[in-house]
């Protein structure tokens, strides 16, 4: 029987992160936990060995320090044993772009879109040379939402996105498989890190039926999942309107409205 491929996840030391971790531990995965808090990603750690018998190495970082995410790079260049990645760290935002400030904005994009996009490119050209490995981006739905007053947050998991969308174009050809999972409102504890209450929240969802759902489209190679998308056609309609679009786009001239007169 082949062994499964070691996973490296980061952000494991609760939330989305540490159910990922659970469920692959569950299928037989070996583990690579990355978070901040070594001593909760070590209590996971034991008992994920102690209940499925999997091997789990412990990787201790914060993906806002350039030092800590070249760390993490290393690792996945280097251990071949890693086949999957999940991108799941992540910070959100508590008030709009006048409540920010300028450590606040840094740490967010580092931590999202930054560490994101250096841990998949440093993992890629391996998997590529092997002809195999999978890289999932844990984005969000606020990334369609600016109405919902989070900007730089949804514009980073807009970026998510589209990173993702583009890798599967780039990378699918050399056998690597690319998912973006974009939930919604999940119960996680990102909202208390963010000082927001998330007691005042309603129709939060489970973090396990979050991930299940993320893994159900996992394993059918979904290069979208949307959980909480109870329509599916309604993605289908958005990308197909954005591909129209992109057919009537005339890049030589301008469109004949901006021709002429105010």
């Amino acid at each position: 029987m082949t062994q499964a491929s070691a996973v490296l996840i980061t952000g494991a030391s609760s939330g989305i992160g540490a159910t990922y971790a659970e469920r692959f531990a569950q299928r037989g995965h070996d583990l690579v936990l990355v978070a901040r808090d070594q001593a909760r990603l070590e209590t996971l750690a034991a008992r994920l060995r102690a209940d499925f018998k999997v091997a789990v190495d412990v990787l201790p970082a914060d993906l806002t320090n350039p030092t800590d995410v070249a760390t993490v790079e290393a690792r996945l260049r280097d251990d071949a044993r890693i086949g999957i990645l999940i991108n799941n760290a992540g910070a959100a935002q508590s008030g709009g772009i006048l409540q920010q400030t300028p450590d606040s904005i840094e740490r967010l994009i580092a931590l999202n879109t930054t560490s994101l996009t250096r841990l998949a490119a440093a993992v890629a050209p391996r998997f590529a040379e092997a002809g195999t490995g999978a890289i999932v981006n844990i984005g969000s739905a606020v990334g369609f939402a600016p109405e919902f007053g989070m900007s730089i947050y949804g514009a980073t998991k807009a970026y998510v996105l589209f990173l993702s969308q583009g890798l599967g174009v780039e990378l699918s050809a050399k056998g690597i498989y690319v998912q973006a999972v974009l939930p919604a409102g999940t119960r996680t504890e990102i909202w208390e890190r963010a000082g927001i209450d998330s007691s005042t929240m309603t129709d939060l969802m489970d973090v396990g039926e979050l991930v299940d759902a993320a893994l159900v489209g996992f394993d059918r190679r979904e290069a979208v999942t949307i959980p909480p998308l109870h329509v599916a056609e309604r993605w289908d309609a958005l990308d197909g309107a954005r591909q129209g679009l992109l057919s009537d786009l005339r890049q030589a001239h301008a469109a004949e409205r901006y021709h002429g007169a105010k």
